[in-house]
């Protein structure tokens, strides 16, 4: 990727359309005629447009309200962002029923019932069609795309936020993701991880690190193919992507749990703005953001330690 030659447009800010997020009860719940296997956050622009859509998942004990301004800034850019609940109840070492629900979701989705929850002109396309995961979310989202279940949509990117395979080396979740083999991701589609510099680092002795070393997203990206891109943030945690104000037990949880950043609000911004850039790129195309920020054009609001590209 050369350097671009048009202006990059301000992806760490809120983009030009406004957004509305909606709440769809599970098939268990719900009245629609198809309701969707879990319950969904959907963040969408509000204004008339076809728009790419994004599956988001979440990370582990979080609830997907605790993204609400993630997925808006995200939406505010001009794609749709679906972020299903996969479990309220605390989820065992298997990570296989949310790999199946994830599947099961993109079958809902190929049914284009969609399209009567968005506001009015207000269109998905599913032929570009991105996947993301936080934490544990992003170990499901690889392993889908590793096919450890089939879809009936075909993604076109695949993006790991401070993605975790488990405890530790050899202490990994049923089903592994990581093989430790560099470039053994055999994946039909671009990939960006983005790590965080404190994820590896213990908030106290009685915890163990959110993103421990041996299965976070420093080996992720090792064992990636290109195209494929790599931003570690340097002075954030495992959770700084989260909303301002996280309530109950597990939103009070998620500022003591593990180590953190001074705030939430700049590595929010700057996964924000990352997703926003290699979205535009992988999905429509335009690949100007992502490099004005690989090439320092678009300052990021963190200090990133690492910047890495495979092309």
């Amino acid at each position: 990727m050369s350097a671009p030659t048009t202006s990059a447009t301000n992806v760490f800010g809120f983009g030009s359309f406004t957004t509305m997020l909606q709440k769809v009860d599970s098939v268990t719940t719900s009245s629609l005629p198809v309701p969707p296997p879990k319950p969904l956050l959907i963040a969408t622009p509000c204004e008339a447009g076809e728009f790419p859509l994004i599956i988001f998942l979440h990370g582990y004990l979080q609830y997907n309200t605790f993204y609400s301004q993630l997925l808006q800034h995200v939406a505010s850019h001009g794609f749709i962002v679906i972020a299903p609940q996969q479990l309220y109840t605390v989820a065992g070492a298997d990570a296989t029923d949310e790999i199946k629900s994830t599947a099961a979701i993109t079958s809902w989705l190929s049914k284009e019932v969609l399209q009567g929850l968005l506001p009015p002109y207000v269109q998905p396309n599913l032929s570009k069609l991105g996947l993301a995961g936080h934490s544990r979310g992003g170990k499901v989202a690889f392993a889908l795309a590793l096919e450890k279940a089939m879809t009936t949509l075909k993604f076109s990117a695949l993006i790991g936020v401070d993605p975790v395979d488990g405890m530790d080396k050899g202490k990994q979740t049923p089903p592994p993701v990581l093989t430790y083999v560099p470039y053994s991701f055999n994946l039909d589609m671009a990939v960006m991880v983005i790590g965080s510099g404190l994820g590896e680092v213990k908030r106290n002795p009685l915890f163990p690190p959110c993103a421990p070393k041996g299965v976070n997203h420093e080996d992720f990206f090792k064992e990636c193919r290109k195209p494929a891109c790599y931003f570690v943030a340097k002075d954030y945690g495992h959770l700084d992507m989260l909303d301002d104000d996280t309530k109950g037990i597990r939103g009070r949880s998620s500022y003591c749990l593990c180590k953190n950043g001074k705030a939430r609000e700049p590595m929010r911004r700057f996964v924000g703005g990352v997703v926003v850039a290699f979205v535009e790129a992988y999905l429509n195309g335009d690949h100007t953001d992502l490099i004005a920020i690989r090439d320092g054009y678009e300052t990021a609001p963190v200090e990133l330690k690492t910047v890495e590209f495979l092309v």
